[in-house]
């Protein structure tokens, strides 16, 4: 194996696991929302992004409608789209369709980190291999663990769909403008999470602290 990918291979192979860990916690709590093993495993298949499949089962298993859990997914999923305009000047045109379906945080931040051309399509595709291969993994195993045990809160997997936004979430926070949104949005969500259906304070939110933002850095 050429020296430059052994470090390509041992970071994705290490990112790979921890996402199987989470997609274990993704399958449990899929089928805690009244979804299939098949739906569950589908989901990751099709849809392959785990903020957005935490997003959409979440609001799922708190009683919200398909419309709100769909809205939150794709609110979520919308930030792999700069992710591929960024990625795109990277890697090769061919096949660049399939290619978008495993545009997500760690392929990008493993082609992007990558300081010679050469091994920014073997960075990309390696760690796609490895994560999509686990992330799949990980959710047929929870989901039948999920289905085993009846009941994922025994284990304090239904704590995992927070934890993730809030793993997402504090990087992001880099100066005063992210602070406030964020607390903006926070507020916002407690206020309304009482009296809106499931998933809309979600919604909401996310619109208050975007324009909290764009007023703040304006």
């Amino acid at each position: 194996m050429n020296r430059g990918r052994r470090p390509i291979v041992r970071d994705a192979l290490a990112i790979a696991v921890a996402d199987g860990i989470f997609g274990v916690t993704f399958g449990a709590l899929a089928v805690s929302a009244h979804l299939s093993l098949l739906e569950a495993c589908a989901l990751s298949l099709l849809a392959f992004t785990g903020a957005s499949q935490f997003a959409l089962v979440s609001v799922l298993a708190a009683g919200g409608g398909s419309p709100a859990a769909v809205a939150s997914a794709l609110l979520l999923g919308a930030r792999n789209t700069l992710y591929a305009l960024r990625v795109r000047s990277l890697l090769p045109r061919q096949w660049w369709p399939l290619r978008a379906h495993f545009v997500i945080d760690e392929t990008t931040g493993m082609a992007l980190g990558q300081r010679e051309s050469s091994l920014h399509l073997p960075a990309f595709t390696i760690t796609a291999a490895c994560v999509f291969m686990m992330w799949n993994i990980g959710t047929a195993i929870g989901a039948l663990v999920g289905l085993t045990t009846g009941d994922p809160r025994r284990f304090g997997l239904d704590a995992a769909g927070p934890a993730v936004f809030l793993a997402l979430l504090v990087p992001m926070i880099k100066g005063r403008a992210e602070l406030v949104a964020t607390l903006a949005a926070a507020v916002t969500t407690l206020v309304t999470l009482p009296i809106l259906p499931p998933g809309v304070p979600v919604l909401l939110a996310a619109a208050v602290g975007g324009l909290v933002a764009m007023v703040m850095r304006r």
